[in-house]
């Protein structure tokens, strides 16, 4: 895969639960790994640099990604809240990511894109990358806008991303719905260093899950990445089956998006006095 190191690689939301892993699996891909968050970063450690930055400030996004030539972009809001706050972060926010990139050269985006963007199919359907998306909330609406900013910059400027649309990203599942939707840490980093290095990916969107049983994804279309999961979800079966088992109308046993498709709306109807 012609895996040369980058000279400076860009990881944003790198202080949150996922960014602070790859903080320390994504070093063997740079010669420097620019880190970047609102939140605090701590101490510099080697072959690092630390860029504090509000993505929603279009100029400091351009200072970030100076330098750079290639950007892991998992920074944003990650859980379901008010528009206006998905709106700064993830909506301005990927805009002025590829708005920098396309300023600065860069050729290559990780776009951290969600299940979210996908989630009110429901359980039983197994679906792929060219089915429509079906957002949950505007978490998953800000998601499908970035895979469209990703496809639309790839075809007018020639910036190739890896959309990766990530199920659940945690040390292991935590319940039924996570066991068919659970990435490891390892499988996400391979992913990563897939969609960096792999020749020719133009904009392809990936689900980003382990080898899980019962999958409701079906990842063929992005088989040119070359991507094999190593790990599973059923290592971890016996002890989420021991957990009381949900009511069958319950948004996590129906839908995808799981508790996502019933949160909000977030601000009160106003009614006549």
């Amino acid at each position: 895969m012609g895996e040369n190191r980058f000279e400076r690689l860009l990881l944003t939301g790198a202080a949150g639960g996922v960014g602070r892993v790859l903080r320390e699996t994504l070093k063997p891909m740079a010669r420097v790994l620019r880190l970047s968050d609102v939140q605090p970063l701590g101490e510099a450690g080697e072959g690092e640099e630390l860029h504090p930055c509000d993505l929603a400030d279009r100029r400091a996004v351009d200072e970030l990604v100076r330098g750079c030539d290639a950007i892991v972009h998992m920074g944003g809001v990650s859980v379901e809240r008010p528009f206006e706050e998905i709106l700064e972060a993830n909506i301005k926010g990927v805009f002025h990511i590829y708005e920098a990139a396309r300023r600065h050269g860069v050729r290559r985006v990780i776009f951290a894109s969600s299940n979210h963007a996908v989630g009110f199919y429901r359980q039983s359907e197994t679906i792929d990358a060219a089915m429509p998306t079906r957002p949950d909330g505007y978490y998953g609406l800000s998601k499908v806008y970035g895979e469209g900013m990703a496809s639309f910059y790839h075809d007018r400027y020639g910036i190739e991303t890896l959309s990766i649309r990530i199920g659940s990203s945690f040390p292991e599942p935590r319940d039924r719905r996570m066991m068919h939707i659970w990435l490891s840490y390892r499988d996400l980093t391979e992913l990563i260093r897939r969609g960096l290095f792999a020749p020719g990916i133009g904009h392809t969107i990936v689900f980003g899950m382990s080898g899980n049983k019962d999958a409701w994804w079906d990842n063929r279309q992005a088989a040119h990445l070359g991507y094999e999961p190593r790990d599973t979800s059923e290592a971890f079966r016996e002890s989420i089956e021991r957990q009381p088992m949900p009511a069958a109308d319950d948004p996590v046993m129906v839908w995808q998006g799981g508790v996502f498709t019933a949160q909000g709306p977030f601000d009160p109807v106003d009614t006549p006095s």
